[in-house]
């Protein structure tokens, strides 16, 4: 029988490890034009090495940074300048630097006479000034404005208050705080209006409750009857149906509101709200003893409401979006241009650069920390040269491969994989996901993102292949055009695509609708 013990082990094993200069590459890749530009802005901040070029031309080119990371790749970088190549401009500027003040060895700047003519001009100004009458330097209209009336000021000596920009920028009420500006106004208990605003903390973006009373009465160490009284004080609020437990007494809440309490339309929800989902409006008029027309009006009614009050304050907001490439047409041919604006031009500080070139330099550990630093910013702007080179090349293969989207609309959209793109320009289909994510394109025909081009393919008509997106299309089509008394069912519409020369199946269909969210057959039949 063996027995356990700790032992050390030698052993040689290969393994792969994403050096930090790859795991940035990976990162700025998959960062859209705002991300990109905010990363930037951040190592700028960070980086004393990196600065911002105020004009197009400063910045450093690819071939530049090239080379002066294949001089980073010498045996011994440490004695070696990591950037050499100051121009001339810099160098002219540091040999006037050098000289002293008044020393006869430096350049003349001005020419002969030039002397003369300062001197004289000097002498003339200073002539004019004593001939200057006192009385005209005394500034009035500011004396005066300080005696009369502010409305009587004039506009030169008003202050102008101009808002600022975040004046104008609305951030979006929450339900959270809608709620909670009314509750302030509410003459409650103090144990009401605690559990108040913890109902209110458990509501849903759809403003329902689902936490038990119970709990929240426990979590808050209140009687159950004051946490069901406050309940009573939320649901109360703005939105109507805010604070309901179920769908049936959220449109029951807002029944109320109306004035229609033991209606027919109250009747429906309270007692027949299956018959409803089904649009049974025959069965509702037998089991409550109405005429058709009756139901009919009460169905409205009921369609009016809202099931879920609180999305109209828990939503996102408009999404911002800037397309990160423009697709043109020229001539024939499309053109692909990067979206570059407001994103900083990266430069090499010049002081710093001299200071790496000084081979004497007295503090070695600034020195080093310099070439750190240098190191740093060189890989930052090769990775984004990177970048924008791979994104440029993956728009060429989506321009080649959807022309005809390009031309005529989402129609005419074409089947494509991202390991096909992957495959044509070299790259892992890794690196395109990358590439496409988050990012959006301006083309002819709108602004779409990228990933958009990409989608499955289905067998279409004689051997072809259809974009999954299209035939999803062609399935919401059927159905909006459908009779709604006598709506498709899922293998009316597998029969219908197939005559096409779409070969999908009955479960395929059933799948795409749901994914679109359809109702069923059953749920869309409006009986009359």
């Amino acid at each position: 029988m063996s027995s356990l013990s700790q032992r050390l082990h030698l052993g040689v094993q290969q393994k792969q490890i994403l050096t930090p200069g790859l795991v940035q590459m990976v990162t700025v890749l998959q960062l859209n034009r705002m991300e990109l530009k905010d990363m930037i802005l951040n190592e700028i901040a960070e980086n004393p090495v990196l600065e911002e070029a105020a004009e197009a031309g400063e910045e450093l080119t690819p071939a530049e940074v090239q080379a002066l990371l294949e001089r980073e790749r010498q045996a011994d970088p440490a004695d070696q300048a990591i950037l050499a190549n100051v121009d001339s401009q810099e160098s002219s500027l540091q040999a006037l630097d050098s000289f002293p003040e008044g020393d006869a060895s430096a350049p003349a700047t001005q020419p002969d006479g030039a002397a003369d003519i300062a001197v004289a001009t000097a002498t003339t100004e200073e002539a004019a000034k004593s001939e200057t009458d006192p009385f005209d330097e005394i500034d009035f209209g500011s004396f005066f404005d300080d005696y009369l009336d502010p409305g009587f000021k004039s506009p030169a000596a008003e202050p102008v208050d101009k808002p600022s920009f975040e004046t104008f920028l609305s951030s979006p009420v929450t339900l959270s705080d809608h709620l909670q500006g009314q509750l302030s106004v509410l003459v409650l208990p103090e144990g009401e209006r605690q559990a108040a605003n913890s109902i209110i903390g458990n509501l849903e973006e759809s403003g329902y409750l689902t936490t038990p009373l119970e709990e929240i009465a426990v979590a808050e160490g209140l009687p159950l009857e004051d946490v069901q009284a406050a309940l009573k004080a939320v649901q109360s609020l703005d939105p109507t149906g805010v604070g309901a437990t179920t769908l049936r007494e959220c449109m029951l809440l807002q029944l109320d509101a109306r004035g229609s309490r033991d209606s027919v339309a109250w009747k429906i929800v309270q007692d027949h709200l299956k018959l409803l989902e089904t649009h049974q409006t025959s069965q509702l008029a037998k089991a409550l003893g109405r005429p058709p027309e009756h139901i009919q009006i009460a169905v409205n009614v009921i369609r009016h409401l809202d099931p879920a009050p609180g999305l109209r304050y828990s939503s996102a907001g408009a999404r911002q979006v800037e397309p990160d490439v423009h697709i043109s047409k020229d001539g024939d041919d499309y053109v692909i241009t990067l979206n570059e604006d407001e994103i900083p031009l990266l430069r090499l500080n010049g002081e710093y650069k001299r200071m790496i070139d000084r081979e004497q330099e007295p503090n070695k550990d600034v020195r080093n920390y310099v070439k750190e630093r240098y190191a740093s910013a060189l890989q930052l702007i090769k990775n984004i040269e990177q970048r924008k080179q791979t994104i440029l090349r993956v728009c060429q293969s989506i321009v080649h491969r959807q022309v005809e989207f390009l031309e005529f609309g989402i129609d005419h959209l074409k089947p494509m994989m991202i390991k096909e793109v992957a495959e044509e320009i070299g790259v892992h289909p890794s690196t395109v996901s990358r590439a496409v994510a988050a990012k959006y394109a301006h083309t002819p025909q709108g602004v779409f993102e990228l990933r958009y081009f990409f989608s499955e393919a289905v067998q279409g008509p004689s051997g072809s292949a259809t974009p999954l997106l299209i035939v999803k299309r062609r399935v919401k089509k059927m159905i909006e055009e459908e009779n709604t008394s006598h709506p498709l069912t899922d293998e009316q519409i597998t029969a219908r695509l197939q005559a096409e020369g779409i070969q999908v199946t009955r479960r395929t269909v059933a799948k795409y609708r749901e994914d679109m969210k359809i109702p069923s057959t059953h749920q869309r039949r409006v009986r009359a």
